[in-house]
């Protein structure tokens, strides 16, 4: 199909004839605005009416917008800040004045103000002249050592005899045994003596003499205690001692260390005791250096000898450790 020249015919109004009439077809109203963004040659439409494509005096500062926006949220920000640290110096304000008022007298009440008094301190003593509680200055005796009772006479009042001293009827020492023989107890105290013994004694106040013999294995031995009125004298005695303490036979021990047999003796002294041991065969056999055999028995009876005394002093220091005061 062919146009020719001028194009179509729209009707008796030539070529520039508007097809839709001589009325616009949205009656005068632009959909977008006041100009026509279809004509040819037109300024492009801002279809929001802000601008003009080509008007660049018309362009706006998007910097100095975008400085604006952010200024607008900074001071919204502030804002923000400002009122919180408002609240937060009205709350405290209002806690102080809590505070305060709850110091105030009670008495506020008239007013028709309601207020609380927290407690004060509590009310010291008027009286300042009571005496202060006292203390010991000094620390508390020790408890009395065992052996001061037994270093003199006026403490050592516990009951004393060969029984409490040598009690039972055997003696075990580790794995040795001996049997109990013959005891005596005298206030003569040169007569259970032999040779110069008995006038040492004597000369050192001896109060008296406790004896009892053990035996074993054909060996005897007689342990001999004199008691003093003191340490001191005790121990004189034992340092002057000569001859020895008698040897006690009976009960199953035949008379040993006779005239013409040599015994071993032994002497010592704790506290206000002086002990003394001899020690033979019971057979007519004398004692060596070298008899390890009667050595040990000698030697055993003398620690015996020595526990049964200490034992004496503990028992004291004990019982008055353990009295009720006063």
């Amino acid at each position: 199909m062919s146009f020719g020249q001028g194009g179509p015919q729209w009707g008796p109004g030539g070529q520039n004839q508007d097809p839709y009439g001589t009325q616009d077809p949205y009656g005068g109203q632009r959909p977008y605005g006041s100009r026509n963004a279809y004509n040819s040659g037109a300024d492009t439409f801002d279809p929001f009416g802000t601008r003009r494509a080509n008007d660049d005096a018309n362009t706006p500062d998007w910097a100095a917008l975008a400085d604006a926006s952010a200024a607008r949220a900074r001071r919204k920000r502030l804002m923000m800040v400002g009122g919180g640290a408002l609240a937060t110096a009205v709350i405290a304000g209002a806690v102080a004045t809590a505070i305060v008022s709850s110091n105030k007298d009670s008495g506020n009440s008239a007013t028709g103000s309601v207020t609380s008094t927290l407690p004060g301190p509590p009310e010291l003593p008027q009286d300042t002249t009571q005496a202060e509680p006292s203390f010991a200055s000094v620390d508390p005796l020790p408890p009395p050592s065992p052996k001061e009772f037994i270093s003199d006479r006026k403490k050592d009042t516990a009951p004393l005899s060969v029984d409490s001293l040598f009690p039972g009827k055997k003696l075990t020492m580790g794995d040795r045994v001996y049997a109990k023989g013959a005891t005596s107890r005298t206030g003569d105290c040169a007569s259970a003596t032999k040779d110069a013994l008995g006038p040492v004694l004597e000369n050192n106040g001896c109060d008296q003499v406790f004896r009892a013999t053990y035996s074993a294995s054909g060996i005897a031995v007689t342990v001999g205690v004199a008691t003093f009125e003191n340490e001191a004298k005790a121990k004189k005695a034992v340092q002057q001692a000569s001859g020895s303490i008698a040897p006690l036979a009976g009960k199953g021990v035949p008379a040993f260390c006779k005239t013409g047999t040599v015994c071993r003796r032994v002497s010592n002294s704790y506290g206000r005791y002086a002990y003394f041991t001899i020690t033979g065969y019971t057979k007519a056999k004398s004692v060596t250096k070298g008899d390890s055999k009667a050595f040990q028995t000698g030697d055993d009876l003398a620690e015996f000898t020595f526990r049964q005394i200490r034992r004496r002093g503990e028992a004291q220091a004990s019982a008055a450790a353990s009295a009720p005061a006063g």
